[in-house]
């Protein structure tokens, strides 16, 4: 648990809504998140769809065990400024890396598994025709 417990605005948890940086509102109590990210077993989209508002409502919904109520000290930062959570909020889309729709490296890496194979057999083909003796 954090030493020195701070009380936070929610502007300022709302900007945490990335990946490599994701804080969370969970009954009152803020949480850093960001180490847990990789961990989480539901992914890291669950609780990036949790930020920018108040989790409680997701945290609880989903049933969460003991362990994971105990774990969740660990990432405890402070408390949220009541005062500042707005009553209804617009849903704001967390900021995530562009989709790649082509996907050409990986399109790239398939045509190259096909072809290096075939090259290469071609390859052992010519050499054995133009080196056997008649």
């Amino acid at each position: 648990m954090a030493s020195d417990p701070k009380i936070q605005t929610f502007e300022e948890v709302a900007k945490h809504n990335k990946t490599k940086d994701c804080w969370l509102i969970i009954s009152g109590k803020v949480y850093d998140v960001t180490p847990f990210m990789d961990d989480h077993p539901g992914g890291d989209e669950v609780l990036l769809s949790a930020t920018g508002k108040d989790a409680t409502n997701d945290f609880e919904d989903v049933g969460h065990s003991d362990s994971a109520r105990d774990m969740m000290e660990k990432y405890y930062i402070g408390d949220i400024d009541a005062s500042t959570v707005p009553l209804k909020r617009a849903y704001i889309p967390p900021q995530q890396p562009t989709y790649n729709q082509d996907k050409t490296p990986e399109f790239v890496i398939k045509i190259l598994q096909f072809l290096v194979p075939l090259l290469i057999l071609g390859l052992a083909f010519a050499v054995r025709h133009y080196t056997k003796k008649e």
